[in-house]
């Protein structure tokens, strides 16, 4: 039965969030942004010697030594590193006691995409070379796609729900979503939700290389690379990283006097049901699934302050994203904010919409909007205004949206309220 009174489901809210990216944590990762600072590099393994593209943005400075023991930092991959870190640092952000909380009801859902398979192929090629001898007894359990979410939930002990949506590059927000409908639907009081990705490796960027998707001729000048909007995009930056989400019921935060970030006023998914890569050239996947997250969230475009957009750096995805945005805004689009945090922190694949929507909260928190750097040149395609190149205070701010779109056309969006 569809609801018609928002009074009549649970109320969702954000009492925390916890991040690994190329910028740091979560609050150096905002105040970076806020200062125009792109985290994009030049890639300096020797792998990358062979790759048309050597730059992306690279979390540089985690020391898993924080978070885990050394036999663990050794069986561990990487991207359930991130995921364990980023939920650490967002339990401690909510204030929450997880001894008082009933662990049957604590749900984690955490996306990602390709991290586990990258994981088998490394550890394949190391199996060979000692002569198919001594294989990591781990190494099968660890390929799994899930094992982000299973050392997250036995870290807290969540003993509730446990989901891994890969949703290609909506995983982050289609992963907020799914940790939403665990509270509305009463299954969980709090969930842990998020995405995590850490995928720079020579042969994916060598396969998105190969389909023209990635920034070129930016090896001398990384940092210039990502261009949202620009007239002059020529590709998107690859990224890692991780964001985790502490999403609680309304009455469960205000029984323990939680500190309330912002409400999740609604979200929604949907498919082009196109192509496998190329996106729907009427925009209408992209369209609907915002339509739909406003819906959810019985809230008029008008009252919408801001859009932290999918801001790809793609010649295709910003033009249609563009188009989806004046589709819903129509004359409004025009006096709506978006910006694209893509531009300085490049594409983080799976983790991207969860990182973005920590930076969606803290702008609605703090009533400053991200800029969208490296945009010089005007796109008569993208005649939005994207915030360029500077922080923008405002007044007063209510409702953001966060969307993101991912290949085979999966689409997610996000809309966050104050309360």
């Amino acid at each position: 039965m569809r609801l018609t009174d928002s009074q009549s489901r649970q109320r969702v809210v954000v009492t925390g969030f916890g991040a690994v990216t190329p910028h740091g944590n979560a609050q150096q990762t905002w105040e970076k942004l806020l200062d125009g600072k792109s985290a994009i590099t030049r890639i300096e393994q020797d792998w990358a010697g062979h790759v048309p593209v050597r730059i992306a943005g690279q979390v540089t400075d985690f020391d898993p030594a924080q978070y885990l023991a050394a036999k663990d930092m050794r069986r561990i991959p990487r991207p359930s590193q991130f995921a364990i870190a980023a939920t650490e640092m967002a339990v401690s952000n909510s204030g929450l006691n997880l001894e008082q909380v009933e662990h049957e009801r604590i749900g984690v859902v955490m996306g990602t995409t390709m991290g586990p398979h990258l994981l088998a192929e490394e550890m394949t090629t190391k199996y060979r070379q000692n002569g198919h001898r001594r294989p990591n007894p781990v190494l099968f359990a660890n390929c799994l796609p899930n094992m982000p979410a299973h050392y997250v939930s036995e870290r807290l002990k969540a003993y509730g729900p446990q989901m891994t949506p890969i949703a290609a590059c909506a995983t982050g927000s289609q992963a907020i979503g799914d940790g939403v409908q665990l509270i509305r639907s009463e299954r969980a009081d709090v969930v842990f939700a998020g995405a995590t990705e850490a995928i720079i490796q020579d042969y994916i960027i060598a396969g998105f290389a190969s389909i023209e998707a990635l920034a070129t001729g930016f090896d001398s000048d990384p940092t210039a690379a990502s261009r949202p909007f620009d007239a002059d995009r020529n590709g998107f930056v690859l990224s890692e990283g991780c964001g985790v989400l502490v999403l609680e019921s309304m009455q469960h935060a205000v029984k323990r006097n939680a500190v309330i970030y912002a409400e999740v006023l609604g979200h929604a998914s949907s498919s082009d049901a196109y192509h496998i890569a190329a996106i729907d050239p009427n925009a209408s996947g992209m369209t609907r699934c915002i339509k739909w997250a406003l819906t959810d969230a019985q809230i008029l475009p008008q009252r919408i302050d801001y859009i932290n957009a999918h801001g790809s750096s793609t010649e295709a995805n910003d033009r249609l994203e563009t188009m989806a945005i004046k589709s819903v805004w129509g004359d409004d689009a025009y006096t709506t904010a978006v910006s694209s945090s893509k531009s300085m922190l490049g594409h983080a694949m799976a983790a991207a919409g969860a990182v973005e929507a920590i930076v969606s909260i803290l702008a609605l928190a703090d009533c400053i909007l991200p800029p969208t750097i490296n945009y010089h040149t005007p796109d008569p395609h993208c005649d939005l205004d994207y915030v360029p190149n500077e922080a923008r205070e405002t007044d007063a701010m209510n409702a953001v949206v966060s969307a993101n779109f991912g290949l085979g056309g999966q689409n997610a969006a996000v809309v966050f309220g104050k309360v």
